[in-house]
């Protein structure tokens, strides 16, 4: 019968590799666009106020969707309409 001893060393190892693979999902999982923004994401993102945001919805430069009382972009339409600015 074959015993396999696990010592302190292996331990502190297994350890790091496993907080390593932790630290990859969440790098790999913040890396990744949201498709849809929210109203206020929006304005952190572009970096303009409410008013600025109502405008771009009301002259039809952003599209948005609405469900039930908030607001959404695609963020492809964003994307888009900054290319079409430049």
């Amino acid at each position: 019968m074959r015993v396999n001893l696990v010592t302190k060393e292996d331990l502190q190892e297994f350890k790091i590799e496993l907080l390593e693979e932790i630290k990859n999902l969440f790098n790999m999982k913040n890396s990744e666009q949201k498709s849809w923004l929210r109203s206020s994401e929006v304005k952190e993102l572009l970096k303009i106020s409410t008013g600025t945001l109502q405008n771009l919805r009301v002259n039809g430069n952003l599209s948005f969707t609405r469900v039930g009382g908030t607001l959404y972009y695609n963020y492809k339409d964003i994307e888009k309409m900054l290319n079409n600015k430049g």
